[in-house]
């Protein structure tokens, strides 16, 4: 298969981005292409000392920054390293990772890559770094969302842990700010109506913001704008947890020997709470598979985006996404036939 990688895009691109590609190279049965400068990425990874054997390099002028207009990588930018990635993926790629700016990333993918058919909106999917994975989706691609969004997200995810984490029939929960049925906005209300009456899908009520930790489903539905407050959260809260245990294990003689005992079982801690142990989001709904890796990401953030667009590609997660959008268009199509007749 073929896994393109945006070498431009990111807090940390392009060394890390190259790098991450070197440590991939020859695993997950993919063949890799680095996007961006030829001239600039020869040159770092000669500084650098990596090795380039193995990954083909395709050429883009242009970069999308984090402060870029959405829209710029099909307008201002259409010759950046993320838009002509984008472009590769569409006529002979099968997978493709960026590091670069979210807003342009998905609109770029909405527009160039597209929905599946019957798909309203791609959403960003992201596994959170619990005790057990627990995909929250949207993280941030969508912040005007409608109820029939919802509902396909909550189908999307469940087809996503179905078949990369082996789930046979994955729990949903809808992110809200109270268990009762009527809580939340309008739009939220109307998603948890939607939710129970969806037999297709494993419903399990409301999710409270204290819950989450706790990991208590598998999927777990939110609109764009909370979905991304929510992830910055827990990334922010296990930053802050691990920074205040090494404050308070390297207070005195008697703490750091207590460190030296407790050393596996804290680097155990830290890994749980690194969102880059599982490569990236996905967005889910397109019709080629594209990876959102987190805007400062390293060479083994990238390396592990590379194995999560190798195991969507295999898993033939899509063509399921499109069996039931046309299942769904079916259903909804006989049930307005339905209604006309009466």
């Amino acid at each position: 298969m073929k896994v393109i990688l945006d070498a431009m895009s990111g807090d940390k691109a392009p060394l890390e981005i190259i790098k991450g590609a070197a440590l991939a190279v020859g695993k997950f049965d993919a063949e890799l292409t680095l996007v961006g400068d030829i001239p600039t990425i020869e040159s770092i990874a000669a500084e650098n000392h990596i090795s380039l054997n193995g990954i083909r390099l395709y050429q883009a002028d242009d970069v999308i920054t984090m402060e870029d207009d959405p829209i710029s990588v099909v307008r201002a930018k259409r010759n950046s390293s993320m838009a002509v990635g984008l472009k590769l993926l569409k006529e002979e790629g099968d997978a493709f990772v960026s590091a670069g700016n979210t807003g342009a990333l998905h609109a770029g993918s909405s527009l160039i890559i597209r929905p599946v058919k019957g798909i309203h909106r791609s959403a960003i999917a992201t596994v959170l770094p619990l005790a057990k994975p627990m995909l929250l989706l949207d993280c941030g691609a969508n912040v005007n969302v409608t109820p029939e969004y919802m509902v396909q997200w909550a189908a999307l995810g469940s087809l996503y842990m179905q078949n990369i984490f082996g789930i046979e029939k994955p729990s949903v929960g809808l992110l809200n700010n109270g268990a009762e049925s009527h809580k939340g906005t309008p739009v939220i209300a109307d998603t948890y109506k939607r939710l129970k009456e969806e037999k297709s899908i494993c419903f399990v009520g409301n999710i409270e913001g204290n819950q989450i930790m706790n990991a208590p489903c598998d999927v777990l539905v939110a609109d764009g704008f909370t979905g991304n407050v929510t992830l910055k959260l827990i990334e922010g809260a296990g930053k802050f947890m691990m920074s205040t245990l090494k404050g308070m294990f390297t207070k005195n003689t008697m703490t750091k020997m207590s460190f030296l005992v407790m050393k596996d079982q804290l680097r155990t801690l830290k890994n749980q709470f690194d969102a880059s142990e599982y490569g990236g989001a996905p967005l889910l709904g397109l019709s080629k598979p594209v990876i959102k890796a987190h805007g400062s990401s390293d060479a083994q953030a990238i390396y592990n985006a590379v194995r999560q667009a190798s195991a969507f590609v295999k898993t033939g997660i899509i063509p399921e996404i499109a069996a039931y959008a046309a299942s769904a268009e079916e259903n909804k199509a006989h049930i307005q036939g339905e209604s006309h007749e009466a």
